[in-house]
């Protein structure tokens, strides 16, 4: 398993992903932590996740989870074809159920387990790998996916973390604010849990002994 968790797109180590992911360069950007928002905002927002990537020397096609909601076989078919699956930021309860509904949270959970591609997911696309979201309502609203799809939120996440993922801690974004009430609950209840400033990323990488998990820090100029 190998995954590139950020708190902000690529932080501050975007060689490591290019590392994890070696010779094979292909991405699927998957956009749908936007779903809540109008289509022209979303669109705009996933060609500069595009962009990135291809500036970094990635082939990169965009799937939208909306397209196999209901048709798990040909989203495993169409995902199984990449090297590296780009999750980026947004709602992270109309992410997690888009993974549901088109079943591609069970598919990226079984690549990733046969080391079949790299996860690479930057705030919401980094949170839905918790155990649960639960917290995360203090800055998303979980009411947005019903707007999106007009279904409920599910609250569990795909669990392959077994801490919280908690990005813009103590960062210069709107969401740095409500993400300390985040901490603060966490703290309170005992929920384990990993802040990350933007700038910072984790790499976990199980693919061959010896097993890894680093973080890095912000570099600070």
């Amino acid at each position: 398993m190998r995954l590139f968790l950020s708190s902000w797109k690529l932080g501050d180590a975007p060689e490591l992903l290019d590392d994890l992911a070696g010779d094979a360069r292909t991405a699927a950007v998957i956009g749908n932590a936007l779903d809540a928002l109008p289509g022209p905002a979303r669109r705009q927002a996933t060609g500069r996740e595009v962009a990135l990537l291809r500036d970094r020397g990635y082939q990169v096609t965009e799937v939208d989870l909306r397209d196999h909601f209901g048709d798990p076989a040909a989203l495993a078919e169409l995902l199984s074809g990449f090297g590296v699956v780009w999750v980026h930021g947004g709602n992270p309860f109309v992410l997690r159920l888009a993974m549901a509904l088109s079943g591609a949270g069970e598919i990226l959970t079984d690549l990733l387990r046969r080391d079949a591609v790299v996860y690479a997911g930057w705030s919401a696309g980094a949170c839905v790998l918790s155990p649960a979201l639960h917290g995360l309502e203090l800055v998303d609203d979980p009411a947005d996916t019903v707007t999106a799809y007009d279904l409920p939120a599910i609250w569990e996440g795909l669990g392959l973390l077994d801490y919280a993922f908690v990005p813009h801690y103590r960062s210069p974004t709107a969401e740095s604010e409500p993400i300390e009430r985040v901490v603060e609950r966490y703290e309170r209840e005992g929920v384990p849990y990993r802040a990350f400033r933007d700038g910072e990323v984790t790499i976990i990488d199980r693919s061959s002994p010896p097993q890894t998990e680093n973080t890095i820090r912000r570099r600070i100029p």
